[in-house]
């Protein structure tokens, strides 16, 4: 009888031993799982983190892009305009207009150029045709002529330029261009003012 109880309790343990395994095994691979869940969710996490960031350049309206192109073309051409002015023009205060214009609109490129990077937008590295073709009948001038019709063209030009920075001050929808734009507001209304007082002491 005490043979038969010892056989039994063998065999109880046995059993509950392997009970315990089973137990041991399944925890191990419940925590496994659980530790490739956390890492594939943090993997979908960063994934996600990755395509939000960068898309700067999607939230600039075409209003916005549009504008940025035609003053980097505008400046292009102030830039050209100036240089030929300093050196071909007969009387200084157009020589000197026209070093100005070089420093300023060099200025305000190198700042627009900036600001394109920043939102992802690519500006045109040359100006644009009709402007190219202002250039050409300018550089054909000499003289008085010249001087006339380049302070002339500042005129038109920037009275265009400087009723485009006034909307863009306002209506840009980009917060960093609308303080660009009312950053240099000022500046091209100088210009402008310089430009209709050299213009009507020239004959």
């Amino acid at each position: 009888m005490r043979r038969n109880c010892l056989f039994l309790f063998a065999i109880v343990s046995l059993i509950a031993l392997g009970c315990k395994k089973n137990e041991t095994t399944t925890s191990d691979t419940v925590t496994t799982d659980t530790s490739l869940s956390t890492t594939s969710t943090s993997a979908t996490n960063t994934s996600a983190t990755t395509s939000t960031t960068g898309t700067s350049a999607a939230s600039l309206s075409a209003a916005d892009k549009d504008f940025m192109t035609k003053v980097a073309q505008g400046g292009i051409a102030e830039v050209n305009a100036g240089q030929l002015a300093s050196t071909k023009a007969t009387a200084n205060d157009v020589k000197d207009f026209g070093n100005r214009m070089a420093s300023d609109h060099g200025k305000a490129n190198d700042e627009l150029k900036s600001l394109a990077t920043n939102k992802g937008v690519t500006l045109p590295t040359d100006t644009d045709a009709d402007h190219k073709k202002g250039a050409d009948a300018l550089a054909a001038k000499s003289g008085k002529a010249f001087d006339k019709a380049y302070m002339t063209d500042m005129v038109k030009d920037h009275e265009k330029v400087a009723a485009a920075f006034e909307k863009e001050s306002k209506d840009a929808q980009d917060p960093d261009l609308k303080s660009w734009a009312t950053k240099t507001l000022p500046t091209i209304q100088d210009h402008l003012k310089m430009a209709k007082q050299i213009n009507s002491k020239l004959k």
